[in-house]
């Protein structure tokens, strides 16, 4: 590994010189190191750039780390990632990324996860993006992200973008099987000429399946941000969906719920809100002894906390 992905490791996954568990390091579209563990075993793909991850039924208390890294400008890095957690597993899965500009050219990343879960499995998936360096070209990060959750299982996502990644396109769905539940934590900071655009799409098909998406947001410069989500309702089901976002300088944020009920026992909710921070907040924070610009930064950080 050069130097450039040990600082994006520790950014994005906490790197510390190693991983306690099992793990795949990518650097530039190539591994830089793998290791995996008696219950969790990482291939690579037949059929084109990425990794089979196979995680034993009944396995606890793992986590497996799976970050990418693009180092430099001129780099297009796309991988297709399957994660299959087996019946009753609880488990942890990393796969943070950064990007690292050092030229004229664009550094991207694309990664396409696909997580399958059998029943009664849990999974927390924990995914942090950073943008790096000096270089003209963009540092983009598009990832995708397909969900498919047998009955009685859970999967919940934190994702977390704060600053630096010039342009991303977020997409992500799922299909949930019977009592599954999915949990979506996103928070997104935006700055200067950045765009960020998160879409959702949920179909609710098992019985007494659930699913709650929350997205909390700073648009700050003249960035721009879009939130669509959209929750389809195929049986008895409960859908909650929500937009919390603040503008600051001339920052712009547009939010597009969709909820569609295919079942007169699907309850489906979303709520938005879009706004600059009160000034009676600033004006509180101020009286303490911060300046306006302290006081901003200090509602922020706990906004996004």
């Amino acid at each position: 590994m050069n130097k450039v992905t040990e600082k994006l490791l520790q950014m994005v996954s906490d790197w510390k010189g190693a991983f306690d568990g099992a793990y795949n390091i990518r650097e530039d579209g190539e591994c830089a190191g793998r290791v995996s563990s008696k219950n969790i075993q990482i291939d690579s793909k037949s059929d084109g750039p990425g990794l089979v991850i196979h995680i034993k039924p009944e396995t606890k208390g793992e986590t497996v780390y799976i970050p990418a890294c693009v180092t430099h400008s001129n780099v297009d890095d796309l991988v297709y990632n399957d994660f299959y957690v087996g019946a009753g597993a609880d488990v942890v899965i990393v796969a943070g990324c950064g990007v690292h500009a050092d030229g004229e050219e664009d550094a991207r990343h694309n990664g396409i996860h696909r997580f399958f879960l059998e029943k009664g499995a849990r999974a927390l998936y924990k995914e942090k993006h950073v943008g790096l360096g000096e270089g003209k070209g963009l540092r983009r990060i598009d990832p995708v992200t397909d969900v498919v959750l047998a009955e009685d299982s859970t999967l919940e996502m934190d994702t977390v973008q704060l600053g630096g990644v010039d342009s991303t396109v977020r997409k992500t769905s799922g299909v949930l099987g019977a009592r599954a539940k999915l949990i979506v934590r996103e928070r997104i900071m935006t700055d200067g000429e950045e765009t960020a655009k998160t879409d959702f799409k949920v179909t609710l098909k098992g019985e007494d399946s659930g699913v709650d998406l929350m997205s909390r947001s700073v648009a700050k410069g003249n960035s721009h941000q879009e939130f669509i989500s959209s929750i389809r309702g195929e049986n008895r089901c409960t859908g909650h969906s929500e937009c919390d976002a603040i503008l600051v300088d001339g920052g712009t944020v547009g939010a597009a719920p969709m909820l569609e009920a295919y079942h007169v026992d699907a309850a489906l909710i979303h709520e938005a809100a879009i706004g600059k921070i009160a000034g009676e907040q600033i004006l509180k924070l101020r009286t303490l002894g911060l300046t306006e610009e302290e006081a901003q930064e200090k509602i922020i950080a706990g906004f996004l906390k």
